[in-house]
């Protein structure tokens, strides 16, 4: 139903519908009325002439043309008794949207919900080397996650890369089964307040040296120290991460917002922000489940959790 800020405009809308449907039905009456031409009689010009020989006449409108008028006006008046069209008024078949939709729901729900739910009760492990149940979760895959993780899983940049093995809050079943129900949300706060562009830039180096790059030692010396006191708590002093915290592994060469010197300050001056929007009341417990198999079998395809 429309959800009107005040009752009046209910009224007007209703009124001014009402009103038009009355004089638009009055002018195709109006102009059914027009005298026809007596045979031999010929049509009077209404006074408009261009270029001398076009002109408009007052020839009556076809038969057929006045009874499309009529029957898209009935169509008009019986749309809007059976429908909602008249401001607040739910129209006699009280038909909204919302039980469309949940009717739908209700549908699909009879129809492919034993599908989904004769896995529910299986190991998330036993599912995720089931062919069938990996072409369900693939199609739900493809349906509700690609737009952020892409068709192939591997992600873009922000968003995480479901086939690395590189998790930032765990690749268990049970790790994967939460992110997907309850969501995630992630913050890297911004050090531009606290570290200047010559910190930051020794800090990268550090960042950098743990991932295996070749950078200036002394740049990476000078940033260690400031990792160990600023970055260490949430990273882990050897850049080994913290599922726990969501906080990114360092200590590999797999990025998530771009691991190059500009990108990796970027993160650092700026801060990060990520959020994984919860999935689990609107797909349900089944569907979680074999969304859960699904990715969870990216880790079996590279042969580690």
């Amino acid at each position: 139903m429309p959800d009107f800020t005040s009752g009046i405009w209910s009224y007007i809308i209703a009124i001014v519908t009402i009103l038009s449907i009355v004089g638009l039905t009055w002018f195709t009456i109006a102009q059914s009325r027009c005298k026809k031409k007596k045979p031999g009689e010929q049509a009077q010009t209404m006074g408009h002439v261009w270029d001398d020989d076009l002109a408009e006449y007052n020839n009556p409108m076809p038969g057929w043309w006045l009874n499309m008028f009529y029957i898209t006006l009935a169509w008009g008046v019986l749309y809007l008794i059976l429908y909602p069209g008249l401001g607040a008024f739910p129209g006699v078949l009280a038909w909204t949207q919302q039980t469309q939709y949940e009717e739908e729901l209700a549908e699909a729900e009879d129809k492919y919900g034993p599908i989904f739910n004769k896995y529910l009760n299986q190991d998330i492990e036993k599912v995720a080397m089931d062919s069938e149940a990996l072409e369900i979760g693939k199609s739900l895959f493809s349906t509700y996650c690609t737009t952020c993780h892409g068709s192939d899983a591997r992600g873009a940049r922000g968003y995480p890369n479901l086939r690395d093995n590189d998790w930032l809050y765990g690749g268990t079943p049970e790790a994967i089964k939460t992110t997907i129900t309850k969501g995630r949300t992630g913050a890297m706060p911004a050090w531009s307040a606290m570290l200047d562009d010559e910190k930051i830039f020794n800090v990268t180096s550090y960042v950098l040296q743990l991932a295996g790059r070749e950078v200036d030692t002394e740049s990476a010396s000078k940033g260690k120290e400031i990792y160990q006191t600023s970055c260490a708590v949430c990273h882990g002093a050897e850049g080994q991460g913290n599922q726990q915290l969501g906080a990114p592994k360092l200590a590999d060469d797999i990025w998530l917002y771009g691991g190059s010197r500009k990108k990796i300050m970027e993160s650092i001056r700026a801060g990060r922000n990520g959020h994984m929007p919860p999935h689990g009341e609107f797909l349900g417990e089944a569907k979680v489940h074999l969304l859960t198999a699904y990715i969870y079998s990216f880790s079996k395809e590279q042969g580690s959790n």
